[in-house]
């Protein structure tokens, strides 16, 4: 079963792409950073990813969410992925927990995803929201650091440039209808 991820930085447009791919009648499984945010909000925490154990709950319900995600022929579509995890370790500055390094190392070994990934590039701007507190020098930072944690994962980053939501569905679409997926391997 061919599984794609859709990364880059916030803001870029994922989600909705997602939104686009599912509603034609593609898998998809959703980002979870964004639910863990919401998650500490409602429990009183302004700031989650401040908190030591902020890494390993993104990396808890990301590995939830790909166990539960379709067996099959279909091709499925992840927002996200644990190596976006790293990245997002990487831009806080907090070290690689053993639970991340061990998820890391099963994606890797088990050939979880495709070794093509969408890189949805940022739109040139940022809208706020209550998880999303980012500016955009700080949005193409983390982009930079997506990037490079892709690259070093081995990757075939495929860009989806801003334009029209119909236009990169199109384009995610086109291309996987064409890609055969095969290993990933980290090169140091």
């Amino acid at each position: 079963m061919p599984r794609f991820i859709l990364t880059g930085p916030p803001g870029s447009g994922k989600t909705a792409l997602l939104r686009w791919l599912e509603r034609e009648g593609h898998p998809v499984v959703e980002e979870a950073a964004t639910d863990v945010i919401a998650l500490a909000h409602a429990l009183g925490e302004p700031e989650p990813w401040r908190q030591p154990e902020f890494v390993d709950q993104v990396v808890t319900l990301q590995r939830r969410r790909e166990a539960r995600a379709p067996a099959g022929e279909a091709t499925t579509f992840f927002d996200r992925s644990p190596v976006c995890t790293l990245a997002l370790a990487r831009f806080l500055g907090v070290p690689v927990s053993p639970l991340l390094a061990s998820e890391l190392g099963r994606v890797v070994r088990d050939a979880i995803y495709a070794r093509t990934a969408f890189f949805v590039r940022s739109q040139g701007f940022v809208t706020p929201t209550a998880a999303r507190r980012i500016s955009l020098a700080e949005a193409l930072e983390f982009e930079a650091v997506h990037e490079q944690v892709y690259r070093e994962f081995g990757f075939e980053l495929v860009d989806v440039p801003a334009a029209p939501l119909a236009d990169r569905a199109a384009l995610v679409c086109r291309v996987t209808s064409a890609v055969r997926p095969g290993p990933i391997g980290y090169r140091a």
